[in-house]
């Protein structure tokens, strides 16, 4: 299986003119996400992807440092957040794990539609408690593992996605139970504040939690 960076880099250009899945459902929870923050806030959101989120929370918070992986989703969002005119908004080329953040503990950090992709998840909770202040709050969505209401189409990808991944046509993907995600935030220093799949149908798990 590739490098993540390379394979995001690859399909960056697709990615960027892709449409939201459930546009409903995003932003429900991006209304959500906005009621934990304040104007006063410095955030940093990890896997940012090209910026979509950070450029429509721009305008609730004082600053958001938009970090990935992949260089290429980085040079998109520059350009898209100079087109918005969106002057709040540091774009960062690096990873989770690594430290090419401000020096400066984060008011709050946002994983939306991340965590599932990343082969170490504890690691990562920690690294971003580290990142917090005191009471700030970690925002997630992760894709958690399927029910028996599964569309069948997520059936059928999980099962052809091994030979996608050998074929260099999807990423690294993990799929925890959602009590088995929630109990890796709870160890790693938090408090869950909220947690719930909106719609209860949808997939992705929506977590607010607070750093103890």
């Amino acid at each position: 299986m590739q490098d993540a960076a390379v394979f995001w880099d690859k399909v960056s250009g697709k990615y960027a003119k892709a449409s939201i899945s459930d546009e409903k459902a995003y932003l429900y929870t991006l209304n959500k996400t906005r009621g934990y923050l304040t104007a006063n806030d410095h955030i940093l959101e990890v896997g940012c992807g090209t910026g979509s989120t950070a450029l429509l929370l721009a305008e609730n918070v004082r600053r958001i440092t938009a970090s990935d992986i992949s260089g290429k989703m980085i040079e998109i969002g520059k350009g898209k957040a100079k087109t918005q005119g969106a002057d709040n908004i540091d774009f960062v080329q690096a990873d989770v794990l690594d430290g090419s953040f401000n020096a400066e503990p984060y008011d709050a950090v946002l994983a939306h539609n991340m965590l599932h992709l990343l082969e170490d998840v504890p690691a990562t909770i920690q690294t971003i408690s580290r990142r917090l202040k005191p009471g700030g709050v970690f925002i997630s969505k992760t894709v958690c593992s399927f029910g028996s209401g599964t569309p069948l189409k997520w059936r059928l990808m999980k099962i052809i996605l091994p030979l996608m991944q050998m074929l260099g046509k999807a990423p690294y993907v993990n799929f925890m139970d959602k009590s088995e995600l929630e109990g890796l935030i709870k160890r790693g220093g938090f408090e869950i504040v909220e947690s719930g799949n909106y719609p209860e149908t949808h997939m992705s798990r929506y977590i607010v939690a607070r750093k103890l």
